[in-house]
């Protein structure tokens, strides 16, 4: 029996199983099965390397190797969303990218990369093949979609506002099925393997749907005989359990929902989706709401812009350097070069992290957007 006939035996015998506390236990287990034959479903075949003529192979530069640490540009922005909902035509709305636009299904058959300029930054922006029922299971080019998805930044998950229910549960279904966590922290529990001493369990916050008996169960299914747990999440569930068990197959990835042709629903309806979480609605039709989607990208980015200055000029502020919220003087000084950090003697910064203009700061200082620094060396 192949992989996937093993999850559709598993998924079948989840339904035909009644929830309760009698079978939460064998429940588990077969969660627990059921990621792990997913993530061996999805992994690379043997001996399969880039530029196997999948058309997926797109650098963060645009270039012919996937790679997330390969980057040139800044960040980087997948577009999911079915066939036809208007991902292609947002990209050459946005970018200077020319994505192929037809009225059919599947018009893009391969990843087409897009560059957004803003504020400075280069965003990559990949349009993907439209996903459909059964990515997971590697249906139609399912699995390339998903991991090019998974090396994102952002998932803007493009939708039809007419559609909005049916398309939205079924995409959320398909990347959670892979290992992708849309707008969500990793649980907050601890584990690690050891060689010897058997297991060894404890908790901050007792969980109310996770028990004892429960988390030896699935790490003796997952041969995890030696290790130590420490659940420190009162809310943690047999999902969040096992995602930390699989977590090199997990993706924690912020994602925002972009509702278009919503010139074809009621006021109402629009008024209602608009006040939603991590979303924006759009009529790439019509052309509104275009600059908002880009906004919002960018916020949803936590991205920031610093500006540099030499001692006696100006700073330039035609060029910025990109780096994420948090990060602190020392990130600014890598940005700048490697070994800057090496010299370093003090930062001077203006803007809105200084307390007074300007700050005298070290390495440690966390920068704020638009603050422009002066670094000055030994």
């Amino acid at each position: 029996m192949g992989v996937s006939e093993k999850i559709k035996e598993i998924e079948e015998e989840m339904r035909r199983t009644q929830k309760n506390k009698a079978t939460e236990y064998h429940l588990g287990l077969l969660k627990g099965k059921l990621a792990r034959l997913r993530a061996q479903l999805l992994e690379p075949a043997p001996g399969a390397g880039s530029g196997g003529g999948t058309g997926f192979d797109v650098s963060k530069s645009g270039g012919t190797h996937l790679s997330p640490s390969s980057s040139s540009s800044d960040a980087r922005i997948a577009l999911v969303g079915f066939p036809s909902v208007g991902k292609s035509t947002l990209l050459s709305k946005i970018t200077k990218t020319k994505s192929e636009v037809a009225a059919y299904s599947f018009t893009t058959l391969t990843a087409i990369p897009g560059v957004l300029e803003y504020g400075g930054a280069e965003i990559q922006i990949l349009d993907l093949p439209g996903i459909i029922e059964g990515a997971a299971e590697g249906k139609g080019r399912g699995r390339q979609v998903i991991s090019a998805a998974k090396t994102s930044d952002l998932i803007m998950m493009v939708l039809d506002a007419t559609k909005k229910a049916e398309q939205r549960a079924l995409l959320e279904r398909e990347l959670e099925a892979v290992g992708i966590r849309l707008n969500r922290e990793p649980p907050n529990i601890y584990l690690k393997a050891k060689k010897a001493g058997g297991m060894k369990l404890s908790f901050m916050s007792t969980p109310k749907n996770l028990d004892e008996k429960m988390i030896y169960n699935i790490l003796r299914d997952y041969k995890m005989l030696n290790c130590e747990v420490l659940i420190r999440d009162e809310n943690a569930t047999v999902d969040d359990f096992i995602d930390v068990i699989m977590a090199p197959h997990r993706r924690y990835i912020k994602c925002l929902y972009v509702y278009n042709k919503i010139d074809c629903i009621s006021m109402q309806f629009l008024d209602q989706l608009a006040h939603e979480d991590h979303t924006v609605v759009m009529s790439c039709e019509l052309d509104l709401g275009i600059t908002d989607v880009v906004d919002r990208a960018w916020q949803e980015l936590n991205l920031m812009r610093i500006y540099t200055k030499r001692r006696g000029v100006q700073p330039n502020f035609s060029e910025a350097l990109i780096v994420r919220q948090g990060a602190t003087v020392e990130d600014v000084c890598d940005q700048v070069h490697r070994s800057l950090k090496e010299s370093f003697k003090y930062a001077l910064v203006w803007g809105a992290s200084a307390r007074h203009v300007p700050q005298r700061v070290g390495l440690g200082h966390v920068v704020a957007d638009e603050d422009v620094i002066s670094i000055v060396t030994k």
